[in-house]
C-alpha cells in the first residue's frame, strides 16, 4: 500500500491571489509545504496539484513534483481526485490531501492522520482536530469548527461555533479542524463523482460533500495545531514562528 501525499494549489485566491507564491524567509510558500509533507516518513511520494503554471514551474525549480490539473474544481479535493487518477493508484492506496496554505505543520500530524486507516479498512476518509485555546478562533470564520460522536466519527464541520452551549457555565470546549485529509483511492474517486451537495454549497467545506453522502469521516485529535495563511498579513505571523 503506497501513501502518496498531494498538495492542491491554485493561483486565483480571493482573498490572497498568488498566495502559493508568496515568500516566506525568502522561500515560496509552496515550497516550505512540500519540505514539511515530504519530512512524513511513512509518505511514499510528494505531489502539488496545480492549474497555474507558475506553480507549476516553482515546484519543478525547487525540485518537487507537479501535476498540472483543469482549472475548474470546486474543490482540492477534486483536484487531487485528477492527479491521482493520473498516476493510476491503486484502490486500497491513501492519498493524503495537504491544504497549500499550511507552511509550517509538524511532519508527525500526518502519522496520527494516516493511523487510522492503516489499521482499519473499512474507514473511507479521515482528518484531524485541534482543541481551540484562543478564544478569537471560535467566533472567526476562517477557522473551522468540528464536532464528532463518541467513537471519533465526524457529525458536523462548521465555520459557525459548534455546537452551541446553552449553559455557558458548564465549560465550553470547541475543536478546530485542521486542513488534512486522508482517502482511500476508490473512495476518492467516488467522492469526487458526487455533486457539490446544500451543506457544501453553505458552507464552502468539501468534507461536508462526504457527510451529506452518508460517508463516514474519522477525525483524530492532534496536540500540534498548524497555522494556515489565509490573508497576506499571516505571512508575519509565520515568519515570527520560523524566527523562533
Amino acid at each position: 500500500m503506497k501513501i502518496i501525499a498531494f498538495i492542491p494549489s491554485r493561483y486565483d485566491s480571493k482573498r490572497f491571489p498568488g498566495k502559493p507564491l508568496a515568500l516566506i524567509q525568502g522561500k515560496p510558500m509552496i515550497q516550505h509545504v512540500h519540505q514539511c509533507a515530504s519530512d512524513c516518513q511513512e509518505v511514499t511520494d510528494v505531489y502539488v496539484a496545480t492549474d497555474d503554471e507558475k506553480i507549476f514551474n516553482c515546484v519543478r525549480d525547487f525540485g518537487g513534483n507537479a501535476i498540472m490539473t483543469q482549472k475548474r474544481h470546486p474543490s482540492g479535493t477534486d483536484r487531487i481526485a485528477e492527479a491521482a487518477k493520473k498516476l493510476s493508484l491503486k484502490e486500497d492506496d491513501l492519498v493524503v490531501n495537504i491544504q497549500g496554505d499550511q507552511p509550517v505543520f509538524k511532519p508527525s500530524v500526518i502519522s496520527t492522520l494516516i493511523t487510522p486507516l492503516v489499521e482499519d479498512r473499512r474507514i473511507p476518509m479521515g482528518t484531524l482536530k485541534f482543541k481551540i485555546n484562543d478564544k478569537r478562533e471560535i467566533t472567526n470564520a476562517n477557522n473551522v469548527k468540528v464536532v464528532t460522536d463518541a467513537n471519533g466519527f465526524a457529525l458536523f464541520f462548521s465555520r459557525s461555533p459548534i455546537p452551541y452551549y446553552r449553559d455557558k457555565a458548564s465549560g465550553p470546549i470547541y475543536f478546530k479542524h485542521l486542513g488534512f485529509y486522508v482517502y482511500r483511492m476508490d473512495f476518492l474517486m467516488s467522492f469526487a463523482a458526487l455533486p457539490v451537495g446544500r451543506l457544501e454549497s453553505a458552507e464552502k467545506l468539501e468534507q461536508l460533500r462526504a457527510l451529506e453522502n452518508g460517508y463516514r469521516i474519522k477525525v483524530v485529535e492532534t496536540l500540534y495545531d498548524s497555522v494556515e495563511v489565509d490573508t497576506a498579513d499571516d505571512i508575519q505571523k509565520v515568519e515570527h514562528i520560523l524566527s523562533k
